[in-house]
């Protein structure tokens, strides 16, 4: 039922994550379907910031590339975000992981 509900109304996302050094920083972009959502007023606590993304992305495309960690970045709408933080437990069924739910800015 979840993933059904992201496909319906969900977007094609990036997950990239940049490898070695140098310029252009060679990188690796994942493509996954995400429900992206602005912060709601309350939800403006702690770490969270006006302008932050929510992004609840499908694992299903991301079994090569987990964990996804704060040095990756998510690509939506062709902008690139700094991910800030990644929950790996709230989006799980029966203890199996079904999305990450990825606080994301800049």
């Amino acid at each position: 039922m979840h993933r059904r509900f992201i496909q319906e109304v969900g977007e094609d996302i990036l997950i990239r994550r940049y490898t070695g050094t140098g310029s252009p920083r060679p990188k690796t972009d994942t493509a996954t379907r995400a429900r992206v959502m602005g912060y709601e007023p309350k939800e403006l606590v702690g770490s969270i910031v006006q302008g932050d993304r929510k992004i609840i992305a499908l694992v299903d495309d991301l079994a090569g590339i987990l964990p996804i960690t704060t040095n990756d970045k998510a690509v939506v709408r062709g902008k690139e975000l700094a991910i800030k933080a990644v929950d790996d437990s709230t989006r799980r069924i029966a203890g199996t992981l079904i999305a990450l739910e990825i606080q994301a800015g800049g």
